[in-house]
């Protein structure tokens, strides 16, 4: 059941997880904006807009959006395709009215259609890439951009050879700030008294400070420029200003640019709705957010964004498990995050640029450990193949491909399954424990969808002769068209053939099924049922 919650319910752990979000997305929106070819500024553009436009108008408590790794590619072949950034920013624009068109054609539906499985596999594989794109930034190694998510990285390596390369490149300063940071986030809500403090904070803080003070007694374990966040500085209130770009408006008459739009509309929506229910699968309420309403959010904060040069906005769920694991419960942190990246980047990008990337690779590999914990593993192979086998496969194919492609495969695998399952029926009528006579009773599950023709099929057409068949649908709710033409088939042709006498029980009227020989049948006792002065033995299955 929904959980309503007030905006100012949770203030307190709202505003800490919201900065704690904020230093996590900083270095994420550049190193996404530098990943795809872009100014660096565009990268925090789209984090100001996710966080206070999308963080906004979206109905989700706890997602937090902006620039999207999962668009790295699109956006630098695009950039490089179209020729020039500010005529990419005008398939943004118009991606984001594609976004909100398709919000309010209700496409958000798409989500339903997502299996638990696969999107457990999507967030325990987004756990061990967090853990395995973060290990060489908490060593030092900061050769791939913070926010590539992707096998393939963008420096030529992946991110294998990109761990192998960490062991020729460590800086003892970094790892000594990394592994510090750690011990302060893992043990510092343990102690009553430090909790008010956020442990994330606190762990940057210490980051900062130590460095500061490698940096003050001319140590060898100073960390340098490059391994630090580089947000862009402006000398003056109006060089801050001319950092935002409008689109090529002459460029909203371009074919290709139509293209590049439509393809950033579909992209960015699937990857949101994808990011969406895996956020509401780690509410603590189990609250539910409208995808529609979230896919209008998503094309506003585009078109937005667009205008003012920015990236394409997605729901990061990155960001999103951050907001949760630090406490975060209402759309006030993400707002907040947003209102912190405006102000911090307007006002105080000098400090901001003193934090090392080690000390915030620490914050993310504890975030990456609560996704993928070894209990997720057992829980989903307790489940059985149908579960687990998707769910691995779904885990593997997003860490060595990308996030939407290994949710297409983890997909595919969860459809073969339940199609593999409806083809063999679980039901074999022999002459042993079927008899000539008996009376089988068959339940229809709650749902009878196109999945399950086959089962129902062999199931009916293994009846034994001379037997008497009630079919109840008492508890459905819904049949498919194809279904209910094979039960029609049944009771008309197939069942008369056999001498089979067929009784239909809880059928719609709009089902629009009828059988030439309704039995009226008692039920006494567990177990037996009479027809008329005859009692005969039940078997009763259930088909899904």
């Amino acid at each position: 059941m929904s959980v309503k919650t007030s905006p100012l319910s949770n203030i307190k752990g709202d505003l800490s997880a919201g900065l704690v979000v904020f230093l996590i997305a900083v270095p994420l929106c550049l190193g996404i904006a530098l990943a795809s070819g872009a100014p660096l500024f565009s990268g925090m553009i789209a984090g100001i807009v996710g966080g206070i436009v999308v963080g906004s108008l979206s109905g989700s408590n706890l997602s937090v959006s902006g620039p999207a790794a999962g668009l790295t590619a699109i956006v630098l072949s695009a950039i490089t395709s179209l020729g020039a950034f500010d005529i990419f920013l005008a398939s943004v624009v118009i991606a984001g009215m594609i976004q909100l068109a398709l919000g309010f054609a209700r496409a958000g539906v798409i989500a339903n259609y997502f299996p638990s499985n696969v999107i457990t596999g999507m967030l325990t594989a987004i756990g061990i890439i967090i853990i395995l794109k973060q290990i060489p930034h908490a060593f030092g190694y900061d050769a791939d951009a913070e926010g590539d998510m992707n096998f393939i990285q963008v420096d030529g390596e992946n991110t294998i050879t990109a761990l192998l390369s960490t062991l020729n490149h460590i800086h003892l300063g970094a790892t000594l700030i990394c592994a510090i940071s750690i011990l302060i986030i893992v043990y510092w809500n343990k102690i009553p008294k430090l909790k008010a403090v956020p442990a994330p904070l606190v762990a940057v803080m210490a980051g900062v400070g130590i460095n500061e003070l490698f940096v003050a007694t001319g140590s060898s374990l100073a960390i340098s420029a490059s391994h630090l966040v580089s947000l862009p500085v402006a000398d003056s209130f109006s060089d801050f200003i001319g950092q935002f770009t409008t689109p090529n408006f002459s460029a909203f008459a371009r074919g290709d640019v139509w293209v590049t739009a439509a393809t950033i509309a579909v992209v960015a929506s699937i990857e949101t709705l994808l990011n969406l229910e895996a956020t509401d699968k780690l509410d603590p309420l189990k609250r539910y957010s409208s995808p529609n309403r979230e896919l209008r959010a998503q094309g506003v904060g585009n078109i937005i964004s667009g205008f003012i040069g920015g990236l394409p906005v997605t729901s990061v769920i990155v960001r999103s498990s951050a907001n949760i694991n630090s406490g975060g419960r209402t759309k006030v942190s993400a707002v907040w995050h947003g209102i912190l990246l405006l102000s911090c980047t307007a006002l105080i990008p000098v400090v901001l640029n003193k934090i090392p990337l080690a000390t915030l690779a620490a914050v993310l590999l504890v975030t990456g450990y609560k996704l993928c914990k070894i209990s997720i593993f057992k829980k989903m192979f307790a489940k059985g193949k149908y579960q687990w086998v998707p769910f691995v496969v779904t885990v593997l194919a997003v860490v060595f491909t990308d996030l939407l492609l290994g949710v297409a495969l983890g997909l595919a695998v969860s459809v073969i399954g339940i199609l593999r399952g409806n083809l063999k029926s679980p039901y074999f009528f022999s002459k042993e424990k079927y008899r000539t006579g008996d009376l089988i009773r068959i339940e229809l599950a709650q749902e009878v969808s196109f999945l399950n023709k086959a089962n129902i099929l062999l199931t009916l057409d293994h009846m034994p002769k001379d037997s008497t068949v009630v079919i109840d649908a008492s508890t459905t709710v819904y049949i498919d068209n194809d279904v209910l033409e094979i039960l029609r088939e049944f009771t008309q042709i197939k069942a008369p053939q056999k001498n089979i006498k067929v009784v239909l029980t809880g059928f719609k009227d709009v089902y629009n099924i009828r059988n030439t020989e309704h039995i009226f049948i008692e039920q006494p006792g567990e177990g037996q049922k009479t027809n008329g002065n005859h009692t005969q033995l039940i078997k009763e299955l259930t088909l899904n």
